[in-house]
C-alpha cells in the first residue's frame, strides 16, 4: 500500500469517526431540547393553574384567562400558544405533578438566596431540566395524557422510554392492547 492510499484510509476513518461525534451531540442536543420544553410546559401548565385558578382543577373563568394569555403569548411568542396547547399544559401539569415532586425552577424560587434574580423579583428563576424527568418527547405526553389509568400511562412511558420507542411505535403498543395482555 502506498503512502497516499493510507493516508486515503486514515482520512476516511477519521472523517467517520467525527460524523459519528457530531450526530450523536445532534441526537443530544434534540434530546435536551425536548427536555427543557417539555419541562416548560409542565411549568406553564402549573402556573395556569396555582395561580390563575387558585389550585383548583378547573375554574369557571379559565376559557377567558387562557384566551387572554394565548393572545398576548402569540403576539410575544409566535405559534405555539393556542387556547387548546395551554390547555393540553394545564392537562399535563395535572396529569404529572403527582409524579414529580418538585422542579428545579420551582426550587430554586422558593430555596433562600441572595442571588440577583431573587433580589429583584423582576428576573425569574432560569428554566432547569432534571435529566429523566420527562424523557420523551411532547408529542409522546400528550398522547400519554390521554390515558386515563395512571398505572397504565406509566407502563406506556416507562417502554416507551427504555425501549427507545418512536411516538408512532408508542401507539401502535398502546393500540395492540399490550398493557391488558401483559396484565393478564
Amino acid at each position: 500500500m502506498d503512502k497516499e492510499a493510507s493516508n486515503t484510509a486514515g482520512t476516511d476513518l477519521l472523517a467517520e469517526q467525527i460524523s459519528a461525534l457530531i450526530e450523536n451531540a445532534r441526537r443530544h442536543i434534540i434530546s435536551q431540547v425536548n427536555a427543557t420544553m417539555t419541562t416548560a410546559y409542565y411549568e406553564i401548565g402549573r402556573q395556569i393553574v396555582e395561580h390563575e385558578q387558585n389550585g383548583k382543577r378547573r375554574a369557571g373563568y379559565g376559557k377567558g384567562i387562557l384566551k387572554e394569555l394565548s393572545q398576548k403569548l402569540t403576539a410575544r411568542f409566535g405559534r405555539g400558544f393556542s387556547v387548546d396547547n395551554l390547555e393540553n399544559m394545564r392537562r399535563f401539569y395535572l396529569a404529572y405533578r403527582g409524579e414529580i415532586s418538585e422542579t428545579p425552577s420551582r426550587k430554586s424560587v422558593t430555596e433562600k438566596s441572595e442571588t440577583l434574580s431573587r433580589i429583584s423579583d423582576a428576573a425569574p428563576a432560569p428554566l432547569q431540566t432534571v435529566s429523566g424527568k420527562f424523557p420523551l418527547s411532547w408529542s409522546h405526553y400528550l398522547f400519554l395524557m390521554r390515558i386515563n389509568n395512571p398505572t397504565e400511562r406509566k407502563f406506556y412511558e416507562t417502554e416507551a422510554v427504555n425501549e427507545r420507542w418512536s411516538l408512532r411505535e408508542m401507539k401502535r403498543q398502546f393500540n395492540s392492547a399490550l398493557y391488558e395482555r401483559l396484565a393478564l
